[in-house]
């Protein structure tokens, strides 16, 4: 895609199209305009976002001085496969027996 433009509409029709065949959407040409818009204004204000000077902001991953607290891994006893299988109507070769999910 070309670098980002300032300009209303930075994006064209094509480069829309372009951009939901790689998500794998089919849009109508209706959704084709509206989605035109609201990418290029979004494009847009990513280029007023460049335009902050940030020369003094030191660079952060987040704000509150939060840490991760993580326990120490412990073995525990588990549900052994029969009891995991037993609230299941329909299993397998001892797994959970599920309908297909992929589509042509």
């Amino acid at each position: 895609m070309r670098d980002m433009v300032k300009d209303k509409n930075s994006l064209t029709l094509e480069e829309v199209k372009h951009v939901a065949k790689l998500a794998k959407l089919n849009l109508s040409g209706e959704e084709l305009l509206k989605f035109q818009k609201q990418l290029s204004g979004i494009i847009d204000y990513i280029n007023k976002l460049k335009e902050v000077n940030t020369d003094e902001v030191e660079p952060t991953s987040q704000v509150t001085n939060l840490e991760n607290v993580f326990r120490e891994d412990e073995v525990k006893p588990s549900l052994t496969q029969k009891e995991v299988l037993s609230n299941t109507n329909s299993s397998y070769n001892g797994c959970f027996k599920v309908k297909a999910i992929f589509q042509e």
